[in-house]
């Protein structure tokens, strides 16, 4: 039996108390006087990331992965997707065999296609030379060659395909999400419709918003089965629109996530993102060439401060970095009773100061 005290964040509300871990799982959450002065979370899930601490996800190198999976985990992220940007068919071939003994393991959740099915207008910092059109073909071998392992895909809904393709992702229980994408309102609402959950980045990479037009924003903040991801670094959102994401779409809608890049924890220089060349100064990535943003360099614990702090309750700010996310995942990942003991324990300006996974202190 293995327990923790202090300001417990549950889905219900802050409780007091004593938390309890028996065989990888919470037994029980009690109050109790004279707790330490520390908040307990759920461990953060994280469905939209490329790499960090120097290792990148998006060139399929298992070891590579490996490190950016222990980076995250330091800061507090016990469930991760390896995130790829827009590639030939060969790396997504290669990463999604190479990747898949790190789910059977546990290291990754899954892997999650950022691309290359997305808009060459609203491209950002993909690499135009790898988009293309949804390839019924070739996403049947990556499923095949996968086994389980791919878990979600981002694809721009406007391109020829591109409903056709949702559908059949779906029909195999991979989760997509829009994004990268010039579409209209109606053609972001036709994705909606074949199947796809998911807004990646919401606001960023998408045709703005604008009140005769409203666009590929209103009809995913719209849209009761749609999760909107939502980077919280101060960069990729200014903080009231990500207070206002967050109250229009609710908690159980919003998913923070950190897009973060290899260069996430390293120090400002220049980077490598699908072939292109990021430079980083101040925190900020963008590409070296025109200017976009790349990615980030944001942690989930950091993401969590800037939600706390754009005006957010510790209790909502935990549900979007942790159970919201792992929902889309198909996971319960709770500070709950009978859920995977999956914690996070931070000090009082919410900085980690333990992590938790499955029951055993990393």
């Amino acid at each position: 039996m293995t327990s923790v005290t202090g300001r417990i964040v549950t889905p219900k509300g802050v409780v007091e108390g004593r938390l309890s871990v028996r065989d990888g799982r919470i037994t029980t959450i009690r109050k109790a006087a004279g707790v330490e002065s520390q908040w307990v979370l759920p461990g953060f899930v994280d469905i939209h990331n490329h790499g960090g601490g120097g290792h990148t996800f998006t060139t399929g190198d298992p070891d590579s992965a490996r490190g950016a999976a222990a980076f995250h985990l330091g800061h507090g992220t016990t469930t991760l997707l390896a995130s790829l940007v827009s590639s030939p068919f060969e790396v997504m071939r290669e990463a999604v065999t190479a990747f898949a003994p790190l789910v059977a393991d546990g290291v990754i959740a899954g892997v999650h296609f950022e691309g290359p099915y997305l808009s060459h207008a609203r491209c950002g910092a993909q690499n135009p030379s790898y988009l293309r059109d949804p390839d019924r073909a070739e996403l049947a071998e990556l499923i095949k060659l996968a086994e389980g392992s791919l878990r979600m895909v981002t694809i721009a809904p406007e391109r020829p395909g591109a409903l056709d393709a949702i559908a059949a992702l779906r029909e195999h229980g991979i989760v997509v999400a829009i994004g990268h994408t010039d579409g209209t309102f109606e053609q972001v609402r036709s994705g909606i419709a074949a199947g796809a959950t998911v807004a990646t980045h919401l606001f960023n990479g998408m045709r703005p918003m604008l009140h005769r037009e409203p666009g590929p924003i209103v009809a995913l903040l719209d849209s009761p089965e749609v999760v909107c991801e939502l980077v919280a670094d101060g960069v990729h959102l200014h903080d009231a629109v990500l207070a206002f994401a967050a109250h229009a779409a609710g908690p159980g809608r919003t998913a923070l996530i950190t897009d973060a890049i290899d260069a996430a924890g390293m120090p400002d220089g220049e980077y490598d993102l699908g072939g292109q060349t990021v430079v980083v100064a101040d925190r900020v990535a963008r590409l070296k060439q025109g200017g976009s943003i790349a990615g980030s360099t944001l942690t989930m614990d950091a993401a969590l401060r800037q939600a706390v702090g754009a005006g957010l309750s510790i209790v909502d700010a935990a549900q979007m970095a942790a159970t919201t996310p792992a929902r889309v995942l198909g996971l319960d990942k709770r500070t709950a009773p009978g859920c995977d003991a999956d914690l996070v324990v931070l000090d009082d300006d919410l900085h980690v100061l333990r992590v938790m996974r499955a029951g055993a202190w990393q």
